[in-house]
């Protein structure tokens, strides 16, 4: 019998997967492989979030999916037009369906050497081709995405800052990488850590969606220092042309009752926001200060985690370190699916975590000295 047969390309893509959660054998796990927010979900959130369980039988308010009350708490957050925040499952959905909306077979998908796996996979998905630019010294380069880019580009996605690499293009770079990109390209600025950064020179892009005509779409998400990762919500600011676009492609009910009802108390929870901005304004530079102290090098991250690359030598390399760090009830992040196999990404958690991921790689790097 013949099976059916799915479209070219599509058995070429690797599923992306996520941070483990779980040991074997273990009492106690030290989750620090997912980049999840460090104290967790606002009490209000989690307060509203308990309080819908009576209604979760009814589709979310709105049948056409206008999200209208969390769409205006944005705006008012960050200065928006509410009607141009498009609200997705998470921010990989909104990506997902600008490929979709943008790019098909025959069409080029451009990104950074070392970006976010979910820029191939959802190019791939679509029919069209990734194009990988370099990256100089682990960050994204202006001058090597224009070069990468041909007449069969579409879409320029750029994760600044980046995961897992955690550096950025100062916003002067970013201003000359729109304005230098061909017009029908599409600017994709994923900003899903912006809230982490504390740099004069740093924008997630909200003038050039505003100021660069129809060409430039900024996505967020709520994932991280929300810490409502697993409620599945993200969000985008584009111009009015995208902004349709994103709307006839999208599925009606793409978020559910529980992420708009979460997602609205955490946004005007600017208080707890402000805790878990602090939290990681300390324990950051603390943790990069404890890693450089053990003779490693770290990137010179401004999110919530610290990319670390250790020897390669055996006993001493990336894979000896995760497998010491597992025995002690901590999971981390290997980073050979990004191609950097030297390296393991570790997420900024709360005091005691921070302390004892600092104390086993303190006694691994020991061994054998």
């Amino acid at each position: 019998m013949t099976a059916p047969v799915p479209r070219p390309g599509i058995m070429d893509i690797k599923p992306y997967v996520g941070g483990e959660s779980a040991l074997k054998g273990a009492s106690r796990v030290i989750k620090l492989s997912s980049n999840e927010g460090a104290l967790g979900p606002s009490p209000k959130a989690m307060a509203v979030y308990a309080d819908l369980a009576a209604k979760i039988h009814r589709y979310p308010d709105d049948p056409m999916g206008a999200h209208l009350r969390l769409r205006q708490a944005i705006a008012t957050r960050h200065g928006l037009d509410p009607a141009r925040v498009i609200l997705g499952a998470g921010s990989d959905d909104v990506l997902g369906n600008l490929c979709r909306a943008y790019a098909g077979p025959g069409d080029e998908v451009v990104y950074s050497r070392h970006g976010f796996l979910m820029y191939a996979i959802a190019a791939k998905a679509c029919g069209a081709t990734p194009v990988a630019a370099p990256e100089v010294d682990l960050t994204a380069s202006a001058d090597n995405l224009l070069a990468a880019v041909t007449w069969k580009t579409k879409i320029v996605f750029l994760a600044n800052p980046n995961n897992p690499t955690g550096t950025y293009l100062p916003a002067r770079e970013v201003e000359r990488l729109r304005r230098e990109l061909p017009e029908h390209v599409l600017l994709v600025l994923d900003a899903a850590y912006a809230e982490f950064v504390s740099r004069n020179d740093y924008t997630p892009g909200i003038e050039l969606v505003d100021d660069a005509g129809a060409n430039t779409a900024m996505t967020r998400t709520f994932s991280k220092i929300y810490a409502l990762g697993g409620l599945r919500l993200g969000w985008a600011y584009c111009p009015e042309p995208v902004a349709d676009v994103l709307n006839r492609v999208r599925n009606p009910f793409n978020v559910s009752s529980a992420a708009l009802t979460a997602g609205l108390a955490a946004v005007e929870d600017s208080a707890y926001f402000d805790l878990c901005k602090a939290h990681n304004d300390y324990w950051l530079p603390w943790m990069l200060q404890r890693v450089a102290a053990l003779g490693l090098t770290a990137t010179p991250s401004v999110c919530n985690f610290v990319l670390v690359r250790f020897p390669d030598e055996k006993g001493r390399d990336s894979k000896a370190a995760d497998a010491f760090l597992r025995a002690k009830g901590i999971i981390v992040r290997a980073m050979a699916s990004y191609g950097l196999g030297d390296w393991l990404r570790i997420t900024i958690g709360q005091g005691d975590e921070n302390a004892a991921v600092v104390e086993a790689l303190a006694e691994f790097t020991a061994q054998g000295k």
